[in-house]
């Protein structure tokens, strides 16, 4: 068989968009081409794609590869592909079978040796396998993070090798159990609304808008106590639900954040002289 698919996901905001790689071996001068709209990291996977492989102990087909990432309008970024792409080629050269791809999906970036390294993004990746009924083979790293959805499915790999092995029936791997972690928030990352001294008027319209979920705005000179006040509405803030935990936590994966306590209400201290622009994030993205 000279064509194979395999499935993986992208990364635009937090959203997770599937990605379908497929491979196609032809006659021809040898060579690698790849379309789809892919970005500068995406197309040097090709290097490291072929050593990965090679030190891997497999051939790297010397044909005529076709890799195309469709949707072809979608841009793609980062060296989230690189283990699609090999097995892609992996199962089109015949080394792999292929008939466990269509039930799985895939994430991570190759080393030059073949092992994974950790992508951005894993967690949005997770909760979108889950809706397709898809399980997600990621890098060891990003396992713990993919499993926070209760219903997500994710086998954890450290090698292209395991990954393999796995498809190969010889070494199947085991789904990750995520630990059990307690729900209550630890009293420690928790800043006490009774440090604050006076300031009753202030501390009475922060327990308003906690209760009643409303937005707040407090002004006045430097120094009075603005940003003391501001840092203790997590605290008297209600636990996140769960849906709440996972768009929280989202974010942090896609910007490369490790939180500790994904139920921990985030809370941003940007410096007064920060500009509206750069409060909201500025910038364009093409």
């Amino acid at each position: 068989m000279s064509l194979a698919v395999v499935h993986t996901r992208a990364k635009v905001g937090i959203e997770a968009p599937l990605v379908t790689v497929e491979v196609h071996l032809s006659n021809g001068l040898p060579g690698l081409t790849m379309v789809g709209l892919p970005e500068t990291a995406v197309k040097e996977s090709r290097d490291r794609v072929r050593s990965a492989i090679l030190n891997a102990h497999f051939e790297f087909p010397q044909r005529r590869i076709t890799v195309n990432l469709a949707p072809a309008d979608l841009p793609k970024e980062g060296g989230r592909f690189d283990l699609a792409i090999a097995l892609g080629i992996l199962v089109a050269s015949g080394q792999v079978p292929g008939k466990d791809l269509e039930t799985c999906e895939v994430l991570g970036e190759l080393a030059l040796t073949g092992e994974l390294r950790p992508v951005q993004g894993a967690l949005p990746a997770s909760m979108a396998a889950i809706e397709c009924q898809r399980v997600l083979v990621v890098p060891l790293q990003n396992t713990e993070e993919a499993c926070l959805p209760d219903q997500a499915q994710v086998y954890g790999a450290g090698h292209l090798l395991d990954v393999c092995a796995h498809l190969s029936g010889q070494q199947r791997l085991s789904l990750y159990e995520k630990q059990q972690t307690s729900s209550a928030l630890p009293d420690a990352d928790l800043m006490d609304i009774s440090d604050v001294k006076g300031q009753q008027a202030a501390k009475r319209a922060l327990e308003v808008a906690a209760a009643g979920r409303h937005n707040l705005l407090f002004y006045g000179p430097p120094g009075t106590g603005k940003t003391l006040l501001a840092s203790r509405l997590p605290g008297i803030l209600p636990t996140m639900s769960d849906q709440e935990m996972l768009e929280v936590a989202a974010v942090y994966s896609i910007s490369g954040q490790h939180q500790h306590h994904y139920r921990l209400r985030p809370f941003r201290a940007p410096h007064h002289t920060a500009s509206g622009v750069a409060l909201v994030g500025g910038g364009c993205e093409i």
